[in-house]
């Protein structure tokens, strides 16, 4: 079997993805979108369509209810192409603002019913932010399914935890690059590789803090930057990647082996970890990584939205 074939034996794969149309290639269980993603695909000729009928049905409403209503369209065409959950991610604007989440939330759920979806199969993405874990705990409890993304710390993968949030993305790639970055012309690319990688080391704390304390969030590594960060982590609860990375699986049968065990993580020491608002702030704030990479992500989707945003306001006005 090729390495796809043999990584799923370990791991439930998800394509992290706009282009729908690449999904049968592959058959993920589940897929991943971001306004980054959508904003890639929503510029290819294909896809243009998408905005001009969603622009056409939303007709004299709000742009932020055009773009919400967007995603949901290029969430509602993945769901037809996959058996498993789509993640349909909101506004990064709101990352600070508990309240204006959990309303947008609702409003994305509200909009797949509307679609005929089932809410079971939708994860509402949100920014693992102090006030985006309190809005994903409160829609936790009002049955919503929560993803929380742009997660760089272990402070922000407790806390998630804690809220019970249904799923969680660390971003493997991302703190690679933070770390490569710093050390510049020091940076040992050999010897960091695999189970060395930060980003690699950085889930690998996390999944054996869940298994072994009991916690059922579920563990999905995102943001990969080659295949060896992926099979470095085979055994995860969830992998989400993108297709040119799954495209390499597919044409290795270089074997692979199970990586991260539940059982081996049962059997471990360790010390459990509790966080409140005060000893949250201060731990993300003490990690220099994951403080600069959340503000980053978060900018970064920010400003996509605010293109998406403009892009639909040019159809409206065409």
């Amino acid at each position: 079997m090729n390495q796809l074939e043999a990584l799923r034996q370990y791991t439930t794969v998800v394509a992290d993805t706009g282009d729908f149309r690449q999904l049968a290639q592959f058959q993920p269980q589940d897929a991943t979108t971001n306004p980054s993603l959508i904003l890639k695909a929503v510029q290819k000729p294909e896809y243009a369509p998408l905005l001009q009928e969603c622009v056409a049905a939303g007709r004299g409403q709000d742009v932020d209810a055009l773009m919400d209503r967007l995603i949901v369209r290029f969430g509602c065409e993945i769901l037809q192409l996959i058996p498993g959950r789509v993640s349909t991610e909101v506004d990064a604007r709101l990352s600070f603002d508990t309240q204006a989440t959990v309303a947008r939330a609702e409003r994305i759920v509200q909009l797949y019913r509307a679609e005929g979806q089932d809410p079971e199969r939708v994860l509402i993405k949100i920014a693992a932010t102090w006030e985006g874990i309190e809005a994903a705990r409160i829609l936790q409890e009002r049955g919503i399914r929560t993803n929380l993304t742009l997660l760089f710390s272990f402070a922000q993968a407790v806390a998630c935890g804690q809220a019970r949030v249904q799923l969680i993305s660390p971003f493997v790639g991302r703190i690679y690059d933070w770390y490569k970055r710093q050390a510049g012309s020091n940076w040992d690319e050999a010897a960091m590789a695999g189970a060395n990688d930060p980003g690699v080391q950085s889930v690998r704390a996390i999944y054996q803090h869940y298994k072994h304390f009991g916690i059922a969030t579920e563990v999905m590594g995102a943001s990969f930057r080659n295949v060896g960060q992926i099979i470095a982590l085979a055994g995860c609860d969830l992998l989400t990647i993108s297709p040119e990375l799954l495209a390499q699986l597919a044409a290795s049968d270089a074997p692979i082996e199970r990586a991260l065990d539940p059982e081996a993580a049962q059997s471990l020491q360790l010390e459990p970890v509790r966080y409140d608002e005060p000893t949250f702030r201060y731990a993300l704030n003490q990690d220099a990584m994951a403080t600069e990479k959340l503000a980053e992500g978060i900018r970064a989707f920010a400003a996509d939205a605010a293109k998406l945003e403009q892009l639909m306001q040019a159809q409206a006005a065409a």
